[in-house]
């Protein structure tokens, strides 16, 4: 007798857990597509290439002082004769340590608008990852979701979707973006 309780015991808990395996509900979201679809997106995509656009300006009038300079020692170089050998000399010394420190100049505001830029992707667009992931955790509530997998992801263990769960256009609405998604087709093994 107390086998067979220990035995519908027992099968009544493994019932139980696959009923609870079986409950647990799997998305997919492609935050790429959101992420290009969000107004924050462009609003600060603009802003990086007019800072883009303002440091290049910037280097580009080194780049011509640079150039300007370098001209005058080459047609100063054209007039070096025994009369003015050791003024020329002198001036064509001065002028190339001119171009040296210049040309430093120009390497400098380079890595200089590298990182700016960089900082200001960052500012910007850190805060707008982090409204879509909580986006992404508003909607997986939502829709009682166990686990989400993100496809626009390489790499990610996502092999196949039914999209039955996609909830990208769900994100995308909550977010106020565009609701139209670009879906993989239906069924795919991803590769």
């Amino acid at each position: 007798m107390k086998l067979i309780k220990l035995f519908f015991i027992a099968a009544g808990l493994t019932l139980t857990a696959n009923t609870v395996n079986a409950q647990q509900k799997i998305g997919s979201v492609n935050t790429a597509d959101v992420f290009e679809n969000m107004t924050e997106v462009k609003t600060a995509g603009e802003a990086i290439d007019n800072l883009t656009k303002t440091k290049q300006t910037e280097i580009d009038k080194l780049i011509n002082e640079y150039q300007t300079k370098l001209k005058v020692a080459q047609d100063k170089e054209k007039t070096f004769n025994e009369t003015n050998k050791e003024a020329l000399t002198k001036e064509l010394i001065a002028a190339q340590t001119e171009l040296d420190n210049l040309g430093k100049k120009i390497e400098e505001a380079r890595a200089q608008a590298a990182k700016e830029i960089s900082a200001k992707q960052g500012e910007l667009f850190t805060p707008i990852q982090q409204k879509i992931k909580t986006a992404i955790f508003a909607v997986s509530k939502e829709r009682n979701l166990s686990y989400v997998f993100d496809i626009a992801a390489q790499g990610s263990n996502l092999v196949y979707t039914d999209e039955s769960e996609d909830i990208t256009a769900q994100v995308k609405t909550k977010l106020g973006a565009s609701a139209t998604a670009s879906k993989p087709a239906a069924g795919k093994a991803k590769k």
